[in-house]
């Protein structure tokens, strides 16, 4: 019921949840505890992808069919015990005290504020301007299929393990897939997605299927973009274990090297994930003990700058500021 609530014990906290009954996800009919229930479930996951990292929120108050609100400032209200990052915007030299994920409860808060979706930076607090995050996003354009986002994900892979890199795959909750590497904070948004760039021009060169072209109406149709701009400052992509704001409540899912042949990204929900998550835990929980260095890639740009390869446009940053 509209006007109902329930208290959620979260670790050592407890959460109010408003209007636990109103469905968020019509497909089968979830509702904002379904939610909520789902995010405790796996929590050690999504606090994991979360902690420490700025965090933009898509909100959706009535539901995923109703009105969404990308939310960068914290919503008002939250408990004192919900942590903030502050960011600089230089393009309005304005800023916005973002959600910086400590405990499980946070989460929960955020999903009571109706948050569906997280969307957190590569970089950290303690210095947001450092990126430790490399994210690698296969993004098929409209006649692409995800058996070639596959294809693409194996090389993708190959080239990984020829630079000693562990990748992190994950299905995006889209038709694409990600896929991150833990990297030192040694260099700036600019440099790493620089070496982004020459990871996916090295990707092109071995797979047919990838077209780089800048401007996405110029691309090949029936192509996979890799797309190194999601390494550009105050550019986020769903977290891992983040669900998306769609009817069937998917969910951003870490999956096996093994698995990409075979997972189908549609068949991972608030439903499925907690039971796969108790059986498996969190697949990407020794992404912190696997650190690349970046500097290959750099010499890689390099490399390829001095045989003429042309640089990308400076990447924008993110279009408007949330009230």
């Amino acid at each position: 019921m509209a006007g109902s609530a329930v208290e959620l014990e979260v670790g050592d906290r407890v959460v109010r949840l408003s209007s636990p009954d109103r469905v968020y996800f019509p497909a089968r009919g979830e509702t904002k505890l379904d939610l909520a229930k789902y995010y405790i479930a796996v929590s050690d996951g999504i606090v994991r992808a979360l902690r420490n990292r700025p965090c933009m929120l898509h909100r959706f108050p009535t539901g995923v069919t109703g009105e969404k609100v990308h939310q960068k400032r914290l919503p008002k209200g939250a408990p004192d015990w919900v942590r903030t990052v502050r960011i600089h915007f230089p393009r309005w030299n304005r800023t916005a005290d973002e959600l910086c994920v400590q405990h499980p409860a946070d989460v929960i808060w955020a999903v009571q504020m109706s948050t569906v979706e997280f969307h957190p930076w590569n970089s950290r607090s303690f210095d947001v301007e450092k990126p430790d995050e490399w994210r690698i996003d296969l993004d098929p354009m409209p006649q692409a299929t995800y058996a070639d986002v596959r294809r693409v994900a194996h090389v993708a892979h190959e080239v990984l393990d020829e630079l000693g890199a562990t990748g992190w795959p994950k299905t995006s909750g889209g038709k694409g897939m990600h896929v991150y590497v833990r990297i030192a904070p040694d260099h700036g948004f600019a440099d790493v997605r620089r070496a982004a760039h020459a990871f996916a021009r090295e990707v092109a060169r071995r797979c047919d299927l990838v077209d780089l072209t800048w401007w996405r109406k110029d691309r090949n149709p029936a192509s996979v973009f890799v797309d190194y701009n999601q390494n550009a400052r105050d550019h986020t992509i769903r977290s891992a274990y983040s669900v998306r704001g769609v009817p069937e409540a998917i969910v951003s899912t870490p999956i096996r090297w093994d698995e990409v042949d075979d997972a189908d990204p549609r068949d991972f929900t608030i439903a499925t994930v907690p039971p796969r998550f108790a059986e498996l835990g969190d697949l990407h929980a020794g992404i912190d003990d696997a650190v690349f260095l970046i500097d290959e890639l750099l010499e890689w740009a390099d490399r390829d700058a001095r045989d003429g390869a042309e640089e990308p446009p400076p990447a924008d940053e993110a279009q408007d500021l949330d009230a």
